[in-house]
């Protein structure tokens, strides 16, 4: 088995100035093909179902808020963390300090909510991600392909190639390229 430098495509398996190879020439994907995986009718089946299986089991508990209504929210995070768990056991040590408005029995229901749902979210959350990142990749390699087809595209219509004008011409819509810059008018004297 040797290294290949140069093959005579009309003579599938020559290799000129090199040692010649006993492996067949097959097409392969370019290297940007970053994920190969095809889900089989079970696997999709038994997604789908479990997707279909949590929607059910979270109809009535989730809430979705807008892109607005998110932003606009107070938050506990890490650092505020330890201040609600000072308030909470102040406010249980002192309850003459609780302003009226606050409904104590709420704040309960709302904890043990998050108690309930916190592990759920955890546990959901790198699945989601990694959801999004497999459509990222697959989308990836689609549009990586897409861009080599429309630069062969491209060049094949400007070595006159019959029929390639009407695909470039249509391709090239979402690159519109940019504008001639125009060139400044000499300064007046």
């Amino acid at each position: 088995m040797g290294f290949r430098f140069g093959v005579d495509s009309s003579s599938p398996g020559v290799a000129w100035d090199a040692m010649q190879t006993n492996q067949p020439i097959h097409p392969t994907m370019a290297s940007d093909n970053r994920i190969s995986v095809e889900l089989t009718p079970a696997q999709k089946t038994a997604i789908t179902d479990a997707v279909a299986a949590l929607k059910t089991a979270l109809t009535g508990v989730i809430i979705n808020l807008t892109k607005e209504e998110r932003q606009s929210l107070p938050k506990i995070a890490d650092k505020t963390l330890a201040f609600d768990e000072k308030c909470q056991a102040y406010m249980a040590a002192r309850p003459q300090l609780v302003p009226g408005f606050i409904d104590l029995a709420e704040m309960a229901k709302d904890r043990a909510l998050i108690a309930d749902i916190l592990p759920c979210l955890r546990e959901l959350a790198p699945l989601c991600e990694g959801l999004d990142d497999t459509v990222s990749l697959a989308y990836t390699d689609i549009y990586v392909a897409d861009l080599a087809f429309h630069a062969n595209v491209k060049q094949a219509s400007k070595r006159g190639v019959p029929g390639t004008d009407t695909i470039y011409d249509d391709l090239r819509e979402r690159f519109p390229g940019r504008p001639k810059a125009v060139p400044a008018p000499p300064p007046v004297p």
